[in-house]
């Protein structure tokens, strides 16, 4: 039976928070051979070295190593690494992908190096062995721009349905290093370890489903080598955010962290809007008030007493809740009908930061324009009808698709899914959060995150500075709440976390 015993990876914390694109990679490994001395066999080594390491470490009762090893130079980080093995007394064995003959300079060395200690090395057959503990994925590496099909997509699918443990090296082979997404067919792996630096692809898309828990290794490159290049992206977390809050001051009152509006809930969508509107209670916001049906008064008044519920049944009926707002959070159940356009169109009018989600987004689609203070916060299908793209157009390249709705209507846009990526304009590069959890895909949600991120705007946080604060926040009070699980989570379960957490020093 495969054996599935491990040791967790180091926490996401100790991963570096600046994200690249596989040509930076390429150009990093160039300088640190050509301008630093560093030879590349020397560079293969320490990649091999590190990914054994991390082998013993999250495996220590794996035995039977199976190398998939492609002819570029992931293949050669695999050859070290069964090298490695082999020396330790493991039993190896590398199937080969690719002809061997193919293989080349410090990738070529390596292999004759395994090959000198008769270790196991023979072409990939139309099947995989199951009687191994681990395999590990250096077949393609971060160059790969084209579709895997054929034969060694069905090899890769063979490494999927194995029921076995995956360690990729660099990155998943068959995964978009920048865009994260997957090019035909590729490994999901239980884990993968980034050299050098890592990719910004890793990180949202189908990046988190590929690369399992990731790890880092930087190869004794020296910092010089990175002042070389201007980072692409970068990797936010809930940790790094929170350094920023500060404790309140003792003489503080309510009107010191401002008025968020929430305007939403037409017949039937009652509950986005009362989620939003605690939402930005929970975050800190001092005052929140919400413009909603009538009929929803008694229901929401008495789950949340402390949310001012005003019933606004005609456009000129939400004019005196706009005088004292300071931030206005619009959509949220908002519908597309009559109530929705004409709120919309007075909202719109008003000079005040507004938080855009739902069907306001769909509202703006129909009759785009440019403002740059708001934040908007699109799921890929209201992304996709934002940049009249298709959903998986949007899938293919997010980090293309936020900076395009961004130039196209301002301010800074929220790309929600995995990886929700945060765009804010040219002069800065966008940001990925690596919080969140498959649980919070339900519904709901999206109404939280509005909620947070207009309850950040509240206390006086810039847009930008507001957006990855909300982000963030959001995320780690889903994955707190998904450890009583991820099936049935909902977007309520998120209230207390995000209290708790907006108050770091009472974690």
């Amino acid at each position: 039976m495969p054996m599935k015993t491990w040791r967790p990876l180091p926490d996401k914390d100790c991963l570096p928070a600046a994200l690249y694109r596989a040509g930076q990679v390429r150009e990093m490994d160039r300088l640190a051979i050509e301008d630093y001395g560093i030879p590349g066999d020397t560079l293969m080594e320490r990649a091999g070295q590190a990914a054994f390491d991390l082998l013993r470490g999250r495996w220590p009762e794996a035995r039977r190593i199976l190398v998939l090893a492609g002819t570029g130079n992931n293949g050669g980080d695999g050859f070290v690494l069964a090298r490695l093995a082999l020396q330790a007394g493991m039993e190896v064995q590398i199937l080969q992908l690719g002809d061997r003959e193919r293989i080349r300079g410090d990738a070529r060395a390596n292999a004759l190096r395994y090959a000198a200690l008769s270790g196991p090395w023979r072409p990939c057959g139309d099947h995989l062995p199951q009687d191994v503990d681990l395999i590990v994925d250096a077949v393609l590496g971060t160059g790969l721009e084209r579709t895997v099909e054929g034969r060694w997509a069905r090899i890769l699918g063979q490494v999927n349905a194995a029921n076995i443990p995956v360690l990729s090296l660099d990155i998943p082979s068959g995964l978009h290093s920048d865009t994260g997404s997957i090019l035909g067919t590729a490994v999901c792996a239980d884990a993968t370890i980034s050299f050098i630096a890592l990719k910004q692809g890793m990180f949202t898309a189908d990046g988190p489903d590929c690369c399992g828990d990731i790890s880092f290794h930087a190869l004794d490159v020296p910092a010089w080598v990175y002042a070389s290049q201007v980072l692409s992206a970068r990797r936010l977390d809930w940790s790094s955010q929170r350094k920023h809050l500060r404790p309140r001051k003792r003489s503080a009152h309510k009107g010191d962290f401002g008025h968020v509006l929430v305007v939403g809930g037409d017949r039937g969508y009652a509950g986005a809007g009362r989620l939003c509107a605690e939402a930005a209670l929970r975050t800190g916001a001092g005052l929140v008030s919400l413009a909603t049906r009538r009929e929803h008064l008694p229901g929401v008044l008495a789950g949340r007493p402390e949310i001012m519920v005003h019933p606004v049944e005609e456009a000129a009926h939400i004019d005196p809740l706009l005088e004292k707002a300071s931030v206005i959070a619009l959509g949220p159940g908002l519908g597309r009908q009559s109530w929705g356009q004409a709120l919309w169109q007075r909202v719109l009018d008003r000079e005040l930061p507004l938080v855009v989600d739902a069907d306001a987004l769909n509202l703006l689609a129909d009759a785009p324009r440019h403002r740059e203070d708001w934040v908007l916060t699109p799921h890929p299908g209201e992304a996709a009808r934002l940049l009249g793209w298709t959903t998986r157009d949007v899938h293919g390249d997010r980090f293309a698709a936020a900076e395009a709705i961004q130039r196209q209507y301002g301010g800074v846009v929220v790309l929600k899914g995995a990886g929700s990526i945060i765009a804010a304009g040219a002069h800065h590069c966008p940001a990925v959060c690596s919080d969140g959890n498959p649980g919070m895909a339900s519904g709901g949600m999206g109404d939280v995150l509005t909620g947070v991120i207009a309850g950040w705007l509240a206390q006086g946080w810039p847009i930008r500075e507001a957006a990855q604060l909300g982000v963030c926040l959001h995320g780690a009070a889903g994955d707190k709440a998904a450890r009583a699980g991820e099936r049935g989570l909902l977007a309520s379960d998120l209230m207390s976390h995000i209290r708790r957490l907006a108050n770091p020093d009472n974690e």
